[in-house]
């Protein structure tokens, strides 16, 4: 029952969290950020202060606490986070379904928090934090707020590859200079059905999709492919279901990468994205791939395909039993034909290890891009780029543990893809924050703390002002 007269500024410890945050940015540029989604119309009762609001939101996701309703159970009772969103000892905390109604009301279908995102990367890198000569992209998935038992089976359209048209003009070109007709354009003829594919659809949250990979169990998942520097500042993401490819994405966070760092030297990704577009994509933009060996998928006892060579000068393979396979066709996926002769293989010593097929007919592909992939493997015997992607266990894969472990991204508890793209957004905003505050107060770029006090008083001053003419 003692009572005691006590400054809230006293109570929160010199070195906590919070205060090296507070002074590492300057909040208020979210007042610009908003502007548009609040009215101007001094009526009804005064609104929630736009900065308090996300500085409870930034709590959530900084600290890892796993609701709105749990965070304001923790502002309640913790003094540091009351002097970070500005609330008295006494006061009363915003109920926790403000954020929701905000955000169904004003920021839903806009792009605020990806805006708010890029002004705290946008800080760290004028401080000369981050490093992209380097960047490492990679996906992890987050498991969805759905039950895998309750689904049906839904018919989908397949998505047609971004570069389809690219590489038909690629195999059209290559079937000219082997003397074969192109391939029907299909604006030419009757237009077809899009093509379908069945897949299990989640009847809680339909834009989930089901994620099955090696020993992990069936789930359905939300899929965040993420790309982060030398130092692990988050510098772009994009979200999508959970069923989802990998190489798929990869365009989409490759164009925003290079159009907002142009600095991008090596481009250091995981097997999922060694592909010959990918591959092509990078080496043509100027950068080099850092990829990992990826084992042959032959079957045990047979040749694997790195033993039959190519002869460029000849435009033919070689078999390890060096017979020649001359070039039939190039098919609709890229991909190079080259066939044997079956009255030689028919001989052959070496056909149990070669093929199983009936005609006594091996066939080898080469994609149209291979050379890019050959290249890629030079790059990857390179000891600088090698070591580069070692360090991924250090970059990438540290920030999915760490959001994983410490900011609650192992799962989701929202319900669609627009709100775990938000989810997404904020956490990988508040670790960069929380890295941003860490690495200015180790090197002595935090603002004195008089600075503080007196910046406090003005905007306490300026909220008592607003408050008198509106009479509140």
């Amino acid at each position: 029952k003692q009572i005691e007269f006590r400054c809230l500024e006293d109570v929160v410890p010199e070195k906590h969290l919070v205060r090296d945050i507070d002074r590492a940015i300057n909040f208020n540029f979210i007042y610009d950020e908003v502007k548009g989604l609040y009215s101007e119309l001094d009526w009804g009762k005064p609104g929630i202060d736009p900065v308090c609001l996300f500085k409870i939101v930034f709590i959530q996701y900084i600290f890892g606490i796993r609701s709105m309703r749990q965070t304001i159970k923790e502002i309640e009772v913790n003094m540091a986070y009351r002097w970070f969103i500005g609330y008295g000892i006494g006061e009363a905390i915003p109920h926790f379904s403000t954020f929701g109604k905000n955000y169904s009301r004003r920021f839903k279908d806009t792009d605020v928090y990806e805006r708010i995102f890029a002004r705290i990367l946008q800080e760290a890198v004028r401080c000369g934090f981050v490093d992209a000569s380097t960047v490492f992209i990679d996906g992890t998935h987050i498991k969805a707020s759905a039950n895998k038992n309750k689904a049906t089976n839904a018919i989908v359209e397949r998505q047609a590859k971004q570069y389809q048209q690219q590489l038909e003009e690629e195999i059209n070109k290559d079937r000219e200079a082997h003397g074969k007709k192109p391939l029907k354009n299909d604006d030419d003829e009757p237009p077809k059905p899009p093509e379908t594919k069945q897949v299990k659809q989640s009847t809680t949250d339909p834009e989930s999709g089901l994620f099955h990979k090696g020993e992990h169990e069936k789930c359905f998942a939300y899929v965040a492919n993420t790309a982060c520097d030398r130092h692990n500042f988050i510098l772009d993401y994009e979200v999508g279901a959970g069923n989802i490819h990998d190489s798929r994405m990869f365009d989409g966070i490759y164009n925003k990468l290079t159009e907002h760092f142009p600095e991008i030297e090596v481009v250091a990704v995981d097997a999922g994205y060694k592909t010959p577009w990918i591959m092509k994509q990078i080496i043509d933009s100027e950068r080099i791939p850092s990829v990992p060996y990826r084992r042959p998928m032959t079957k045990s006892g047979y040749f694997k395909k790195y033993e039959y060579v190519y002869d460029e000068y000849y435009d033919c393979m070689l078999c390890p039993a060096i017979q020649v396979l001359p070039y039939s066709t190039t098919n609709r996926e890229g991909y190079k034909e080259f066939k044997s002769d079956p009255r030689r293989c028919k001989e052959c010593q070496y056909l149990s290890q070669c093929t199983q097929s009936r005609g006594q007919q091996k066939l080898v592909t080469r994609h149209v891009w291979e050379d890019y992939m050959e290249l890629a493997e030079d790059y990857r015997h390179t000891p600088a780029y090698r070591d580069i992607y070692k360090m991924r266990s250090q970059t990438i894969e540290r920030v999915f543990a760490d959001a994983k472990e410490k900011h609650a991204m192992r799962y989701t508890q929202l319900r669609g893809l627009q709100k775990v793209k938000m989810q997404v957004t904020l956490t990988f905003a508040c670790m960069n924050l929380k890295k941003l505050a860490t690495w200015k107060r180790r090197k002595g770029l935090l603002p004195p703390l008089l600075q503080i006090y007196w910046h406090n008083i003005f905007v306490l001053l300026k909220i008592l002002l607003i408050s008198s003419k509106n009479g509140t």
